[in-house]
């Protein structure tokens, strides 16, 4: 059965079409396209694995014509760092403004 294995840096896509045996895993095929030779920064730790654009486990068994991709973490913008703080922040706010307003209309009510 035909299988591609693909591992993409941000300007050049390594594609290895192989033929191989039925019942072959995720890793089997990974191992047998020698990417890991040619690129021996992948590390399965840190870089996820799927078959056309689905995340799957090493241990998936592929089938004829399926793409085993390699994906690998993409840096985190200088933004998203503080994301998280800006929108508790931003939450906070909403929830003082929401008390100062109701305790302006408890008091007028009185």
């Amino acid at each position: 059965m035909n299988v591609t294995v693909a591992y993409a840096l941000p300007h050049q896509q390594t594609l290895e079409e192989m033929d191989v045996p039925e019942n072959t895993t995720v890793e089997e095929a990974i191992s047998m396209s020698h990417l890991l030779e040619k690129y021996p920064e992948i590390d399965f730790s840190v870089h996820k694995v799927g078959v056309l654009g689905k995340l799957v486990t090493m241990t998936t068994t592929l089938r004829d014509g399926d793409r085993v991709e390699i994906y690998r973490p993409l840096p985190k913008k200088v933004r998203d760092a503080h994301a998280g703080d800006d929108r508790k922040a931003r939450i906070r706010a909403k929830k003082e403004q929401k008390a100062k307003s109701t305790g302006k209309m408890d008091a007028k009510q009185s």
